[in-house]
């Protein structure tokens, strides 16, 4: 059965000339990172309060002690090295294939891995900041440090992440540009749970819609093709 489902997707990705892939924490998963709401995420553990709380804008700034007690503790992924995903997707975008990856993934691993055209419509842990002054500031430096961060100008330095409580950036409007134009959108490793981006999907009036992730989706029965499996069996079967 999965191998049909396989070769149903290499038929799909072959004929197809403008694809684009939607992707979320599953897809970094493979790399050694938590996902959120799978059965081993980070939402699965047991907090003081509930984790949207520590991710949170009202967090950072009511305390940022607790912020960023959490967020070292669970978005550090500068170690993490990209993954059959991450490098399968590299090949689909030199070859023309693939215009765009829209990533909810802070990551960093779909360019670690030498993709080009990346949208993250969550932000990164790569780029980090003053809120009073905006000088920059590196996530090791971020990773690195202790207690709150503070800039030399006395301001709060904060990662460039959309945080629960923050609109999303401009990058979401090209996101959608891309999504409208596709002839197949591939979504990977992401419950479609999450609000606004999982209404990207809506979005999409192409051939083929694939959903890869391992468990449901409310957008399941939208499906051309949905394969219910972990992402590195797929993605390690297909070729170019």
């Amino acid at each position: 059965m999965l191998n049909e489902k396989i070769k149903k997707l290499q038929d799909i990705i072959d004929n197809s000339n403008n694809i684009v892939f939607f992707g979320g924490a599953g897809v970094s998963t493979l790399s050694g990172l938590k996902d959120f709401r799978g059965k081993n995420g980070l939402y699965k553990e047991t907090y003081n309060k509930p984790p949207e709380y520590y991710l949170s804008i009202d967090c950072l700034y009511n305390e940022p002690k607790e912020f960023y007690k959490f967020y070292r503790d669970k978005m550090n992924s500068l170690n993490a090295k990209p993954n059959v995903v991450h490098k399968y997707l590299v090949k689909l975008e030199k070859k023309g294939k693939l215009k765009t990856i829209i990533t909810q993934n802070i990551d960093g691993l779909h360019q670690k891995a030498g993709s080009k055209n990346v949208l993250e419509i969550h932000g990164t842990i790569y780029k980090n900041f003053c809120t009073n002054c905006h000088k920059e500031y590196s996530a090791k430096y971020i990773f690195e440090s202790n207690g709150i961060p503070i800039c030399n100008c006395g301001g709060l330095i904060r990662p460039a992440v959309v945080l629960y409580g923050e609109s999303l950036p401009p990058c979401f409007e090209l996101a959608e540009l891309y999504i409208s134009q596709a002839d197949t959108l591939i979504v990977a490793g992401t419950s479609l749970i999450v609000q606004p981006a999982n209404l990207l999907v809506d979005l999409f009036k192409g051939k083929n819609l694939v959903i890869i992730n391992d468990s449901y989706t409310p957008f399941d029965n939208k499906a051309t093709l949905l394969i219910n499996e972990d992402l590195e069996k797929v993605f390690s079967n297909l070729k170019l």
